[in-house]
Order: C-alpha cells, then sequence, then structure tokens
C-alpha cells in the first residue's frame, strides 16, 4: 500500500483488464447518476441548470466576487466560449455582471451580483441537500476519504 500521499506504483503500460475496466465504467456510470439527479433536482426546484449554480459558487467563492472569464472557464471545466455564452445568460437574469479587470485594461472579468448571491443562497439549499442524500449518505467517513484521495490523485496528474 502506498504512503498517504503518495502515489501508487506505476503499472506497466497494457491493456485495461476486465476487472480495471469495470472498475472505470462502475466510476462514470457513478458520477454521470449523480450529475444527472443534481442537474434534475435544481432544475425542477430552482429552475437553475448545475453549469449555471457552478458559475455562481465559483464568483461566490472569489476575491471580490469577480474571476477573469479565463478562470472562470478553468474553475468549471468549460471552453471559454461555452463560459461566455453562459454568462451572456447570466448576466441576462442580472445574476453575474462583465466588469474590467482593474490590472489590465483589456481583460474581462465577471462579477456576481446581489441577486446572483441572492439566488445561490437559495439554490444552495437545494443542491447540497441533493449531494447529502446522493452522494454523502451513501458512504461512510473511511469510504469518502479514500474517494477523495483517489479523485485528487486523478484530477493532479491527468
Amino acid at each position: 500500500m502506498a504512503a498517504q500521499g503518495d502515489a501508487p506504483p506505476r503499472r506497466a503500460r497494457t491493456a485495461p483488464t476486465r476487472a480495471q475496466l469495470d472498475a472505470w465504467r462502475a466510476f462514470l456510470r457513478a458520477h454521470a447518476s449523480v450529475m444527472r439527479t443534481l442537474e434534475a433536482e435544481l432544475l425542477a426546484e430552482q429552475d437553475l441548470p448545475l453549469a449555471s449554480y457552478d458559475v455562481l459558487v465559483q464568483l461566490a467563492e472569489a476575491p471580490g466576487r469577480r474571476l477573469r472569464m479565463t478562470e472562470l472557464a478553468d474553475a468549471v471545466l468549460l471552453s471559454r466560449s461555452g463560459v461566455t455564452r453562459l454568462v451572456d445568460r447570466l448576466e441576462k437574469a442580472g445574476l453575474v455582471a462583465r466588469c474590467p479587470v482593474e490590472t489590465d485594461g483589456r481583460g474581462v472579468a465577471a462579477r456576481l451580483t446581489d441577486a446572483g448571491l441572492d439566488r445561490l443562497r437559495t439554490a444552495s439549499r437545494t443542491h447540497l441537500r441533493g449531494v447529502g442524500q446522493h452522494f454523502v449518505d451513501r458512504l461512510d467517513d473511511t469510504d469518502l476519504h479514500v474517494l477523495e484521495q483517489i479523485t485528487r490523485r486523478l484530477a493532479d496528474h491527468p
């Protein structure tokens, strides 16, 4: 077993075994299932897509409730054009405003408005309840710790 924080030993690069592919597919199915459920609940109860919720969260957690558009795209895992279209919709709804980047006259940032923060607070009740019900409550503390270690390792070393 690898020491805590250490990566496991590298395996020789061969075609994945049946068991390895089963683990991969189970991971994909679990992710898709939970995400579909969370999306459906947010849409049904808050009329807010999960991607929009994610943008509001990222902006709320950022200094000054603002991020450069490129930083926002990286944070929400969307293309720059995808985040631009999403911010367009959120701006029309009054949840986000575009503003110049103070240190760069050419840069544009997205800023969470007060209305956006209010909307996020309301939507968070639905989302956090869903995360608890469809993810946290299905795992014990050991499962959660191991899953966090595994997913961090996967995200840190693509």
